[in-house]
C-alpha cells in the first residue's frame, strides 16, 4: 500500500489519537467511566495513532483519497 496520509493530516490524527487514549483512561470524567465510552474512545484513539504512524488510511484507500503531496 502506498502512503496516502500527508503531514497536517497526520499531526491531527496523532493529537486526536493521545487526546482520546487520555480522555478514555486518565481524565475522570463520568463520560468515560462506562465502558462502552471509554473503550470505544481507545480503540479510535488506537487507529487514529496507526494511521498517523503508518501514513495509510485504509478508508482513504478505498474511496481514491489522498492528503499527501509527495505520493
Amino acid at each position: 500500500m502506498t502512503p496516502n496520509v500527508g503531514t497536517i493530516d497526520r499531526t491531527l490524527r496523532a493529537t486526536m489519537g493521545a487526546v482520546l487514549l487520555y480522555l478514555a483512561f486518565l481524565s475522570g470524567l463520568p463520560l468515560f467511566t462506562a465502558p462502552l465510552f471509554q473503550y470505544g474512545a481507545a480503540a479510535v484513539g488506537v487507529v487514529m495513532l496507526a494511521t498517523s504512524a503508518f501514513k495509510i488510511c485504509p478508508l482513504y484507500s478505498v474511496l481514491g483519497f489522498k492528503t499527501c503531496k509527495e505520493c
